[in-house]
């Protein structure tokens, strides 16, 4: 029996997330006195696989081919799918980001699987397996006991520390029998964002609401964001009302996000948006409004004009910068 973790790649690169979350797996693998192995799809460098081992995979199957290099989600669910029963696998792990959330509930039929979703904590019992998650758009969490001997589960963002070890993985190449047919996924076109942080990778996120009053008095926002090496989110309102572009939006029919540090600058935290962020380690909120709902998200507040707070705020950070 061992824990599989799937370790998704960015262009040949490991994210934050993928760290986090064989930290997480590493320490169910404790909890279950077995170990942690890992499959990544596509082409990765060596040097980057060895970084897994120190997070504490002891193994990496590394399955590499031109043909896999697209996701496909039947294709990879029966590569995952393979390599859990070549490992033994009772646990299986995903991020529960956009290809954890369309790989894990195919992967879950496909072993009969129990699954449990964006999980933000260790399992509180293994007899019977209990894991602990957010429920009604963050507003309430709730233990879930999951039945079944195999167990697919997925881990939300920024909710698990990062633990190094001095493990070194063991990386072995690992060829799935694929048929050809199977791989429908083509892709036609690649068109990539440049110069600008990309919203649900960022670990800064800057975000104004209708409390900004118009799109014009945005610069501020820009500024703050760019001082702090993050990026620029708004509310819905506000790309409803064409101030900033709709891929900007964050909340339930937007962008989820889960940066370290969310600044909610005129929102006033309707729980439609607190459903999109409420993931993040440590969010600050500033309003004119005591009673907004938005205060008792955050972990921070300031109780003002957003218009005249913002340029003394981004003087503090130009000038705490300027001393490092």
């Amino acid at each position: 029996m061992a824990v599989l973790v799937y370790a998704e790649n960015w262009d040949g690169k490991f994210k934050k997330l993928t760290f986090e979350l064989i930290s997480y797996a590493s320490k169910i693998a404790e909890m279950l006195n077995t170990s942690t192995s890992v499959v990544s799809i596509g082409k990765v460098e060596e040097s980057e696989l060895n970084k897994l081992g120190n997070y504490g995979a002891l193994k990496v199957l590394k399955v590499e081919g031109d043909q896999f290099k697209n996701l496909d989600n039947q294709v990879y669910t029966n590569i995952i799918f393979q390599a859990a029963q070549k490992e033994e696998a009772d646990v299986i792990l995903l991020a529960h980001n956009n290809t954890g959330k369309a790989l894990a509930p195919r992967l879950s039929v496909k072993l009969k699987a129990a699954l449990g979703s964006s999980l933000i904590a260790l399992p509180s019992s293994l007899e019977p397996f209990t894991v602990y998650k957010k429920v009604f758009s963050g507003k309430a969490y709730a233990n879930i006991i999951l039945k079944s001997d195999k167990k697919v589960l997925t881990l939300a963002q920024n909710s698990f520390k990062l633990i190094e070890t001095d493990n070194q993985a063991s990386i072995e190449s690992f060829a799935p029998e694929i048929d050809e047919t199977e791989i429908k996924t083509k892709v036609k076109d690649t068109q990539k964002q440049t110069g600008k942080i990309i919203l649900t990778d960022a670990e800064i996120v800057v975000s104004g609401g209708r409390g900004m009053r118009t799109g014009d008095n945005w610069g501020p926002l820009e500024e703050l964001a760019a001082a702090l090496g993050g990026a620029l989110a708004c509310s819905r309102p506000v790309s409803d009302e064409g101030w900033r572009p709709h891929e900007e939006h964050t909340g339930q029919t937007g962008k989820i996000i889960a940066p370290n540090l969310y600044i909610a600058v005129g929102i006033s935290g309707a729980i439609q948006h607190l459903a999109g962020v409420s993931s993040s380690k440590y969010i600050v909120a500033i309003n004119t409004d005591p009673d907004a709902p938005i205060f008792e998200a955050a972990d921070y507040g300031i109780l003002g004009d957003a218009i005249k707070i913002l340029p003394e705020l981004v003087n503090a950070v130009k000038e705490m910068k300027s001393q490092q």
